[in-house]
């Protein structure tokens, strides 16, 4: 299972519209209820991790974000849809779809489907993050480095 689909690969801006981000998840043990079910707050990690891993494929880590250029990600709304259950030891496929609704935020649009046949949706997510100054703490303005399939909608 590969985390990056072949056709969205770094250096292919235009794949990268075209296609969301997709990131596999296994369900553990830990991650579930005394029913085997995914504790409906592990959800959030597993966007957490997708949106994470959506940053590293584009070439930056957030630690690296912090210091150069000084700048931090803040969830700062959240829309959550639980549709099914995922369950212990499944396999999960967690989306990324990425757009500018701002100078300082972006949307995410997030989904979590079962790596099955026929990819199950499970979770249907919307979050909003802000680009924070790292230092202050204060909105400043996302840099240019955000892939233009996000930036379009702003310049």
């Amino acid at each position: 299972m590969s985390a990056v689909p072949p056709q969205a690969r770094p250096g292919n801006a235009a794949a990268a519209t075209a296609v969301p981000f997709e990131w596999p998840v296994r369900v553990y043990w830990e991650d579930t209820d005394g029913g085997g079910v995914v504790y409906y707050a592990n959800y959030l990690k597993f966007l957490e991790r997708a949106r994470t891993e959506w940053l590293r494929w584009l070439g930056f880590s957030q630690t690296a974000l912090a210091v150069d250029p000084g700048i931090l990600f803040m969830v700062v709304n959240l829309q959550l849809e639980y549709l099914r259950p995922a369950r212990l030891d499944d396999a999960l496929v967690v989306t990324c779809e990425p757009r500018r609704d701002g100078r300082v935020s972006m949307s995410i649009r997030q989904q979590i489907l079962r790596d099955a046949p026929g990819r199950e949706p499970l979770v249907l997510a919307e979050v909003r993050v802000a680009c924070l100054d790292a230092s202050s703490r204060r909105p400043r303005r996302i840099p240019d480095f955000v892939p233009e399939s996000v930036s379009e909608s702003v310049r």
